[in-house]
């Protein structure tokens, strides 16, 4: 079984820019577009990690329990990519791989950001695999710092 180190990264500073879009909050009705959205973003990770199972979600009564904080970026209808919110933390941050490399990234980070700033929060955390080194960079030119490393396998 492969070594999993996981990154815990926080924000205190104060936002100078906001989001560019708008996000909408997550509708059931799409869930199997979301679905398959994320498993694609985290299937090369949580194969190369040998996380089981390699594709997450299967099934809607796993998303039941996020669904008020989970926000979605759309056009036209299409999901271009989701991040979650719970309370201070910002998590599972995707885009549609039909959309990456286009800075939606970026911006999908800032509008969570953002969003936790105005529910009144000054500390912003997330976590990251080590593995994940292209959304490490992401975070940490936002301004996070890290402030952990753990072995968690």
């Amino acid at each position: 079984m492969k070594e999993i180190i996981v990154y815990e990264m926080s924000f205190n500073g104060t936002l100078k820019h906001q989001a560019d879009l708008t996000c909408a909050s997550f509708q059931e009705k799409y869930w199997n577009e979301y679905m398959q959205i994320y498993n694609e973003c985290f299937y090369e990770m949580r194969k190369d990690l040998e996380i089981e199972p390699v594709n997450f979600y299967s099934d809607y009564s796993q998303m039941k329990d996020k669904v008020n904080d989970t926000f979605l970026y759309l056009q036209d209808g299409v999901i271009i990519g989701a991040v979650s919110c719970y309370g201070n933390e910002l998590d599972d941050l995707i885009v549609n791989k039909a959309f990456q490399r286009q800075g939606y990234g970026q911006k999908l980070l800032l509008w969570g950001m953002n969003h936790i700033k105005e529910t009144g929060y000054d500390e912003i955390i997330l976590h990251a695999a080590e593995w994940n080194q292209n959304a490490i960079n992401l975070y940490l030119k936002a301004g996070f710092h890290i402030n952990k490393k753990e072995k968690v396998r």
